[in-house]
């Protein structure tokens, strides 16, 4: 597995623990890893394309540079691997991708809707209301942009029709941070139900958020 037999692990383990708490079903989702780079190459470890996760290997992660051009592995990388380069491209801090088509998150998605910041958690560790990107076929660059465009600064947005794609300055930190949109995203759906969404507190939101920022600059 080459000089990246870790990094590779740490993304199979995601993704088999992405399919096994129902984050996605079949071959659905990709999940990457940003990895250290060489001289002024970047490079990350991507899941292969339409290859289901329970059969995968740690050498099926294909590693890729952010060209998309392969760097080590025969399989093809996912086809959304140009999204993750282009939130690795305009978030620094941002270690680890995981795409998500969870079932909560896509049913908000699907509504059209924007999550407004309604929990306390959310923010924190989010940064605030979960923007649905515009739509844009998958692989496209457009998807790109409009994707970027509607992450912003946060960890976490949905994608129209499709599901949503959670960050983090690690593994660990991206996958709960797809969990807690599909947790926001359900308590959202519940609230609607029952009539009445109450937005957080201006003061709350504002401290929050700021806690926020303070904890994705000390990871720089």
């Amino acid at each position: 597995m080459g000089q990246w037999r870790q990094e590779k692990k740490i993304v199979l383990e995601a993704a088999q623990k992405m399919l096994g708490k129902g984050l996605v079903v079949g071959t659905a989702g990709n999940i990457s890893l940003r990895l250290p780079p060489e001289g002024e190459r970047q490079l990350l470890a991507i899941t292969p394309s339409a290859r289901h996760y329970d059969l995968l290997g740690a050498d099926d992660i294909q590693i890729v540079d952010f060209d998309g051009q392969a760097v080590e592995g025969s399989l093809r990388p996912s086809m959304e691997t140009m999204l993750h380069i282009g939130i690795y491209r305009a978030r620094k801090n941002v270690n680890a991708v995981i795409h998500t088509h969870s079932v909560f998150a896509s049913g908000v998605a699907v509504a059209g809707r924007d999550i407004p910041p309604i929990l306390d958690d959310q923010v924190v560790f989010l940064g605030g209301g979960i923007k649905l990107a515009q739509h844009a076929l998958s692989g496209s660059r457009e998807q790109v942009v409009n994707v970027v465009a509607a992450l912003g600064d946060r960890n976490a947005v949905l994608l129209p029709n499709h599901g949503a794609i959670g960050t983090g300055r690690t593994m660990r930190d991206a996958f709960t941070a797809c969990e807690l949109i599909e947790k926001t995203a359900r308590i959202y759906l519940l609230a609607l139900s029952a009539g009445t969404v109450n937005l957080l507190p201006t003061e709350a939101l504002e401290a929050e958020k700021a806690l926020y920022d303070r904890l994705q600059n000390e990871s720089e």
